[in-house]
């Protein structure tokens, strides 16, 4: 797992997972668990799932040629709203790639500490080989 920071703002974190590392083998079933393992959160509740890949190609907008197919699994953890400021950090998102020969998993930081450890702790476990 990687922390960089995007567009000099932006706190993300990544985790490639070869092909080999895991039993999924495509996107879909990846976002399949992660559904599951939302859903069975005491506290998280799954929202969508967004085919970005699908929405992307429709507008006939730039793809980098590396990746195959490109979904976000979107769910909130949000149990208290303190100020309105928190809703600009829910809901949360895991975007998982397929490039040829691994998935890429990706994230922004969750504000909560115990969360955050949540968000990676589902994310390694994808690796499951």
């Amino acid at each position: 797992m990687t922390k960089s920071i995007l567009m000099n703002k932006y706190p993300i974190f990544s985790l490639e997972i070869q092909k080999n590392e895991t039993t999924y083998s495509n996107v879909s079933e990846i976002v399949n668990y992660l559904k599951g393992l939302v859903e069975a959160h005491p506290i998280a509740k799954y929202i969508a799932t967004f085919d970005h890949y699908d929405h992307t190609s429709s507008l006939s907008a730039e793809i980098s040629p590396d990746i195959k197919d490109a979904k976000n699994i979107i769910f909130c953890f949000g149990k208290q709203i303190p100020n309105s400021k928190i809703l600009a950090v829910r809901p949360r998102s895991i975007g998982i790639c397929e490039l040829e020969n691994s998935f890429m998993i990706d994230f922004l930081e969750v504000p909560n500490g115990q969360l955050h450890t949540v968000v990676e702790n589902w994310t390694k476990s994808i690796a499951n080989k």
